[in-house]
């Protein structure tokens, strides 16, 4: 379609990609009242767009297709930021809005906590402690912000830096609040990790900080990856875009864990 004027159809389906990359998935009946069209033609939309590949068909909607820790497959990082980057961005400015000057604040690796680092680059006095290379870069050019940079061997998926040399670096700070990135949340087996060693930089980061918020969106709340950074009892409190389940707020109150909802604008058709 590039260098070519898109058809009506090739409009509406580009824009039910976009949808599907904000929201994760889309229903039949959704199609029908976005974009006033016929069952049949929101059908064949969805036929053509997983032919094309990036999407899944289910019963009566589609998922976006992104391979899931069960799958064995790591999501890197340039592939997750093409995910839902309206309702990061908005976790991210409810997670910098908790932030005053004066703060020493804890970044760990990721697609939310890069953007918490974009969403802080114009402010003055704060300290950022991350593992993650690409949110040092980020906040390279700052003059109002300090970053402390671990040492260690760099996760390509990730850009994190990870092993004995940055546990070392991130052993001898003093984190006040910290911004935890999250592949799976769930009561029973709390906040999990794809990596391994991504699991055990993040469970020090938080050891070593008064206080840890879980920044995550919506797609992680039920998911369950690989390996455990710690139990949700072990944060003071999560952000993400839409309101948790009944039992995982039932579970979040009675702990005493602070739900903070950072819900996007509506998107412009």
């Amino acid at each position: 379609m590039s260098g070519k004027m898109l058809s009506k159809g090739d409009r509406r389906r580009e824009q039910i990609m976009n949808l599907l990359k904000r929201q994760g998935k889309i229903t039949i009946q959704d199609i029908i009242d976005k974009f006033a069209c016929s069952e049949a033609t929101a059908r064949r939309d969805l036929d053509l767009l997983e032919k094309q590949g990036g999407l899944i068909r289910s019963l009566g909607g589609a998922q976006l297709d992104t391979p899931s820790p069960s799958a064995g497959r790591e999501v890197p990082f340039n592939e997750k930021k093409e995910l839902l980057w309206l309702e990061k961005e908005a976790i991210a400015a409810k997670a910098a809005s908790l932030v005053e000057e004066g703060d020493v604040i804890g970044l760990s690796g990721g697609t939310t906590t890069f953007l918490i680092a974009r969403e802080l680059k114009l402010r003055r006095g704060i300290t950022v402690v991350t593992n993650a290379v690409n949110i040092a870069m980020e906040l390279s050019e700052s003059d109002g912000i300090q970053v402390v940079l671990t040492g260690g061997v760099m996760r390509r998926n990730s850009f994190e830096l990870c092993g004995p040399l940055a546990e070392k670096i991130v052993d001898s700070v003093n984190i006040g609040m910290m911004f935890l990135g999250v592949d799976g949340v769930t009561e029973e087996q709390g906040l999990t990790t794809f990596s391994e060693q991504e699991a055990d930089i993040a469970r020090l980061m938080l050891k070593r900080s008064r206080r840890t918020v879980a920044v995550f969106d919506h797609t992680k709340v039920g998911r369950t990856s690989l390996f455990s950074i710690a139990p949700l009892t072990a944060v003071q409190g999560c952000i993400t875009n839409q309101p948790a389940d009944g039992k995982l707020k039932r579970y979040l109150e009675e702990q005493g864990i602070a739900l903070h909802l950072a819900e996007p604008a509506a998107p412009v058709l």
